[in-house]
């Protein structure tokens, strides 16, 4: 098919035509008007949480701030009132917030659910170029959310692209909060050994955001449209310093742990490994602005559980990085690509296919911003030689260099190279080069992209690419995209995901790789109320195509058509309903039963989906999705329903719970897939957690209960206490006799682990 070529050539085109097109709404005219100063202190400050400190006095405050949700263009009607000051050692926020509504929030659990509650969240981007910032918050409970932000955090309600809102990123710092009878307040102490920033520069991006549950509404001190999230780093006013913050002395933190552990394996005759592990990561400041993480034998057994899931596609899934060495400015590595096609993915660094722990020997990693334009990362990692395994080098090199303002040029290399007998293979490595070029208006409107990635691996010399290329626009009420990508038949990516090359043939018991090009576009339109009163916050109705050709000759393989209406009402509610019309080019027989293989063919179908999401807010909350219409052959009828009772603030009582009926009928068979999932949270403070999650899989036939105490004794030092068990639970899934026929013992582990922080 000629099409792609045509198609990345006018992608490219276009990118340099917006490249000159007339943007406007500049941040720069933005930080004219919002501005906000900031003076050294002597006054030692008290953490406490009640601003009677004189500095708080005397300093500047900003408190007029818009709504950004369910309208942008209203000043917000409750009071919020923000002032900062710095020390040596810290950045110093004092907020105070008038709610005479109560307060309501979802956990004690640092991170968890943290915008569906009442908080108060300042956005920092240090070296104001809207490439990457921070954000860092605290609820009416004193409950601490951080994370980071890139310069590209997507429209709301739309799903951020890679690393683009980690809230998975964990740092030192500091704050406390008090509950009164009108509202409540809060003191932030931000250290700046926390913050990468230019010790140069006097005026950094920031913005203050407040989320005030009651009414369902997002306030900010400098006005975001309504379209896009209130973190967004293009809309930043400006923290205007008395003098530029100089480097943190001795930056430095080295968090060593000890941990042990006993493991029984039931399917090596039941025996029993008891193991004392001990290791350490560091964080090294190189620059201001550039970090160097160190691990030495790191150990992740304190990491929550993958969460099992149905899959009812014919190729795998992926799932989400929770390892913390790997999280600091995950998106220099991971931002390539696109969400089926990663050359960089770091859950494939000490995991085998099964989410099984390889062990790593040390891992460096250095990332941040060079100049204030450039941001670089380099990764070299090495894991164990096992008896299953050998031993892997897994490095990656990217930069991303900004240019014509917001727009970025990148590029990346990664080599993964067996290292056995202590020595480097010749022939087993896979190595990836590519480039890439996004271009992102400064009104936030306009965005396309181009990228083209080479493969080297022993044996493979031709059809060893990927490309790809897309526009999209996206302003108050319109939404639109169009995207290309084709992947050839000899790509790979031994440090990446690849979803969708890899087709099984059950008749066979082989895999065969076919290469392919996706075409993907939509187009949305989305109504907001003209006053902040009304019982509904938007609606949407948006419409998209999806098709999918062989990268050699253009055959076709797959296409959806769909379209959708979504309405959100302001209790935090919604419902949703989709109907859509798919076609499948099955190119080798396929089973989802232990029956007859589905043959290969064209199989065309239609289905409608329903969901609805009830209000959040209350103690007891659910969503149910439905979902009805051909599959092959056959049919599928699908249930999915999540609850969740909250006794705020100390506990979670969760339940999800799927069902999927799939009649392919005749030789075909059918089967029932079950997957329940109830969850407990015990909050006994802002510092000590339980948590209890329950897993039953009927498709992975497997049974499991993972339990983790954790206390955070010292800030981020902790202690946890780990319990794991694993089930065979295989099943007779006839529709007339569904039971379980095997149910036995996996595997059993109890691991105890501290890691204190110390601050050099």
């Amino acid at each position: 098919m000629k099409m792609s070529k045509y198609f990345y050539t006018i992608c490219f085109v276009l990118s340099t035509f917006l490249l000159f097109a007339n943007n406007g709404g500049g941040n720069e005219d933005r930080q004219q008007e919002y501005q906000l100063r900031i003076n050294k202190t002597d006054e030692k400050i008290k953490l406490d949480g009640q601003l009677n400190e004189e500095v708080w006095k005397n300093a500047q405050a900003v408190s007029d701030f818009w709504l950004s949700f369910p309208v942008d263009d209203k000043r917000a009607d409750l009071t919020t009132s923000m002032k900062v000051t710095y020390d040596d050692n810290f950045i110093y926020i004092a907020a105070e917030m008038n709610d005479p509504n109560g307060t309501i929030i979802q956990t004690l659990k640092r991170d968890v659910d943290f915008w569906s509650g009442d908080n108060i969240v300042v956005v920092l981007d240090p070296v104001n170029q809207k490439s990457n910032g921070f954000m860092f918050g605290v609820n009416p409970y004193g409950v601490q959310m951080e994370g980071l932000l890139t310069g590209d955090t997507g429209s709301r309600g739309s799903r951020p692209g890679s690393g683009a809102m980690n809230d998975d990123w964990d740092n030192k710092w500091f704050s406390k909060a008090t509950r009164h009878a009108t509202g409540w307040t809060a003191e932030m102490a931000i250290p700046f050994k926390s913050l990468r920033y230019d010790e140069t520069k006097t005026t950094w991006g920031i913005n203050f955001i407040r989320t005030e549950a009651s009414n369902n509404t997002f306030h900010v001190w400098s006005q975001v449209p309504v379209q896009f999230r209130s973190v967004d780093l293009n809309y930043t006013g400006a923290l205007i310093w008395d003098k530029a913050p100089k480097k943190a002395k001795g930056n430095v933190a080295i968090i060593p742990y000890v941990s042990g552990s006993s493991f029984k394996d039931f399917e090596d005759n039941g025996s029993t490994t008891n193991q004392i592990n001990a290791g350490l990561d560091a964080k090294i400041a190189v620059t201001s602005s550039l970090n160097l993480d160190v691990t030495v034998n790191p150990d992740f057994s304190q990491v929550e559980v993958d969460e099992q899931v149905t899959n009812l596609t014919r190729f795998n899934v992926r799932l989400p990085e929770q390892r913390l060495f790997f999280l600091e400015n995950t998106d220099i590595f991971a931002d390539f690509g696109n969400s089926s096609a990663r050359p960089f993915f770091s859950r494939k660094i000490g995991l085998d296919d099964d989410g099984n722990s390889i062990p790593i020997l040390y891992g460096l990693r250095l990332t941040g911003n060079a100049t204030k334009t450039l941001r670089v990362g380099v990764l070299n990692m090495q894991t164990k030689q096992t008896d299953n395994f050998a031993g892997q080098n897994y490095t990656a090199t990217s930069f991303h260099q900004q240019v014509f303002g917001r727009s970025v040029i990148k590029g990346f290399f990664t080599n993964r190279q067996a290292y056995q007998d202590k020595a480097f293979s010749s022939t087993d490595y896979g190595r990836n080069a590519g480039l890439e070029f996004n271009y992102i208006s400064d009104n936030n409107k306009w965005q396309s992209w181009a990228g083209y990635n080479h493969s080297f691996k022993e044996g493979f010399s031709d059809k060893d690419y990927y490309f790809k290329g897309g526009v999209r626009y996206r302003d108050r009420n319109w939404t639109g995209l169009v995207n290309y990508y084709e992947v050839q038949n000899n790509y790979f990516a031994d440090m990446g995901f690849l979803n969708r090359i890899n087709h099984y043939d059950a008749v066979e018991d082989i895999t065969h790789r076919i290469g392919f090009g996706s075409f993907f576009s939509d187009i949305g339109y989305t109504i907001y109320p003209k006053q902040s009163g009304s019982n509904i916050n938007s609606q949407n109705i948006s419409m998209f195509n999806w098709w999918v050709t062989k990268a050699d000759g253009g055959d076709f393989l797959e296409r959806t058509n769909s379209i959708s209406y979504r309405i959100s009402f302001k209790g935090r509610s919604s419902f949703r309903i989709r109907g859509g019309n798919s076609s499948i080019a099955l190119q080798f027989p396929f089973a989802f039963t232990d029956a007859e293989p589905l043959p290969a063919g064209r199989y065309t179908t239609s289905d409608i989906r329903v969901e609805y999401q009830s209000d959040g807010r209350k103690a007891l909350s659910y969503e149910a999705r439905l979902r009805y219409g051909g599959f092959y052959t056959g049919t599928r009828k699908g249930v999915e329903l999540e609850a969740n009772y909250r006794v705020q603030p100390w506990g979670n009582f969760g339940l999800k719970f799927e069902y999927n009926d799939l009649q392919f009928g005749g030789i075909y068979g059918e089967r029932q897939l079950f997957a329940v999932s109830p969850k407990i949270e015990i909050n006994f403070s802002n510092n000590l957690w339980w948590t209890t999650f329950i897993q039953y899989n009927t498709q992975a036939e497997n049974f499991n209960i993972n339990s983790r105490l954790q206390w955070r004794f010292a800030p981020m030092s902790d202690i946890f206490l780990v319990y794991t068990d694993n089930y065979f639970a295989e099943t007779d899934d006839l529709a007339d006799n569904f039971r379980i026929q095997n149910f036995g013992p996996k595997n059993r582990a109890l691991v105890f682990k501290v890691n204190y922080w110390f601050t050099l």
